[in-house]
């Protein structure tokens, strides 16, 4: 394989899923870990890519309120977020995640809603705060750096003592037979206390990331009340996924 092809998919890794170890890209890519590393930091003299522990992560991720990063697919995380508010209700108790696609949803809420926000990211409260009408409660803890969200007992304690009306998460993974799947296991603990400490869950993601698996398992779909995408939910991409009793799709 030609060392542009490898960028490219590479890149298109690191933005789907954020994260990315150097190992699981050496066996994606049937190379040495001599030439992923060389690879890494060609990317990262670029700009394209910010090199961590063990392997890479997106730029945009890291650093979502510096405007020289671009957003990946920006459009379809925006499309996402407005099917997303249109689940919100006056005076829920609603509770958000991290990550580009709920960055997308904070930022679109409806200037007149008002409602009681939770959020285990900075990053996120930050953008709560600049609508008026809506209470911003931001749970705190360990922050971990690739995710920018709280996570450790602390924060699992917190949400314990929540009955929220409606977490939003997101997902590095997500297939029928596995259902949620994640690669951080202080992450999956926070989304597993997320989902059971509310009375609906809605999982975001972007098409693309629909039949990928990650190493840790969150839970299955049927944990799951709604599936939110770009997409029509009578698009065939999502067959697979429609006509169950839950996880609904929007």
């Amino acid at each position: 394989m030609l060392k542009e092809e490898r960028h490219k998919i590479i890149l298109k890794e690191i933005n789907l899923h954020n994260k990315i170890l150097s190992t699981d890209l050496r066996d994606q890519l049937a190379v040495s870990e001599d030439t992923i590393r060389r690879d890494l930091n060609e990317l990262s003299d670029l700009g394209l890519i910010l090199k961590v522990h063990g392997g890479a992560m997106s730029k945009t991720f890291h650093y979502p309120f510096n405007g020289q990063n671009e957003v990946y697919a920006l459009q379809a995380k925006q499309v996402i977020a407005d099917k997303a508010i249109s689940l919100f209700k006056p005076d829920m108790l609603i509770l958000l995640e991290g990550g580009t696609t709920i960055m997308e949803i904070a930022k679109r809420i409806p200037s007149d809603l008002s409602a009681t926000f939770f959020t285990v990211s900075p990053h996120i409260a930050l953008a709560l705060a600049e609508h008026e009408h809506i209470e911003v409660i931001s749970i705190g803890g360990k922050l971990s750096k690739n995710y920018n969200i709280h996570t450790g007992a602390s924060v699992i304690n917190e949400l314990n003592n929540i009955k929220i009306d409606l977490s939003i998460i997101g997902t590095n993974g997500i297939s029928l037979n596995e259902g949620l799947t994640d690669s951080d296991w202080e992450v999956v603990h926070v989304i597993k206390a997320m989902i059971g400490n509310a009375k609906k869950t809605a999982v975001v993601s972007i098409a693309e990331k629909f039949n990928s698996v990650q190493k840790i398992r969150i839970c299955d779909l049927s944990a799951i009340d709604y599936i939110i995408t770009e997409l029509s939910p009578e698009n065939s991409i999502l067959a697979a996924y429609a006509g169950r009793e839950k996880p609904h799709l929007l």
